[in-house]
């Protein structure tokens, strides 16, 4: 049985989880094998104030998931097509969490290259949530599974701590709306990682101070229509 992150970890601020997640490991159990990559990227969603959100009308049969317990995922289509990857925070019924944006590919590799194409480079295979999804076989069928339970077919495993010198922190990517939802700084990566989405590895981010607690300003969520896929 692996050794999975417990409920309790996904049951705290949001930004929190949000930067903890950096560095564990994805694992996806797809017909006999173990597809998995280190967290490289991620995107905080916080409430239903966030005008980036899918939570800002209230809660649809579409984003039910993003508001039940902490530790579910929440799994939506982007473009028809593309499916992306959240991971439900805080309590039930308040709608808060991650999006996974990039991985660094770590197992299963040969069947993610082919699941991506043969002419996609490995640094490509999950830079971006929307290709992370198809090279780890993640789809709709996961949305509301429970990441913490036993046996399921998707989950976080402890794997490397990220030291904060090598956090950064900035705005998220491809956000619309007011002024507050463009320029929160709910995106966590790691500094010079290759495998992270975009090009920003360096500016306009910062260190990330203690993010243990919300900003006056932060009530989001999962959002978006933005992801480079």
């Amino acid at each position: 049985m692996p050794q999975t992150l417990p409920r309790d970890f996904f049951a705290r601020p949001t930004l929190l989880v949000a930067r903890e997640l950096l560095g564990q490991r994805l694992v996806r159990h797809w017909e006999g094998q173990r597809l998995a990559g280190r967290i490289v990227e991620v995107e905080a969603y916080i409430g239903m104030d966030d005008l980036a959100s899918h939570a800002r009308f209230g809660k649809t049969k579409r984003n039910a998931a993003m508001f039940g317990p902490p530790g579910c995922a929440y799994v939506y289509l982007i473009y028809g097509m593309y499916a992306c990857l959240n991971l439900v925070t805080e309590a039930e019924n308040f709608p808060a969490a991650v999006l996974i944006r990039a991985l660094e590919p770590i197992e299963g590799i040969e069947i993610q290259q082919q699941r991506r194409g043969a002419s996609v480079a490995l640094r490509d295979l999950a830079r971006g949530p929307g290709r992370l999804c198809q090279a780890l076989a993640i789809d709709r069928s996961l949305d509301g599974v429970d990441v913490c339970a036993p046996g399921a077919p998707l989950w976080i495993e402890p794997d490397a701590d990220i030291a904060a010198e090598d956090v950064m922190q900035g705005p998220r990517i491809g956000v619309t709306g007011d002024e507050a939802a463009r320029t929160a700084p709910w995106r966590f990566l790691v500094r010079e990682s290759p495998w992270v989405s975009g090009t920003n590895r360096r500016g306009p981010f910062e260190e990330t101070p203690g993010a243990d607690a919300h900003p006056a300003s932060a009530k989001m969520t999962c959002e978006r229509g933005h992801v480079d896929t």
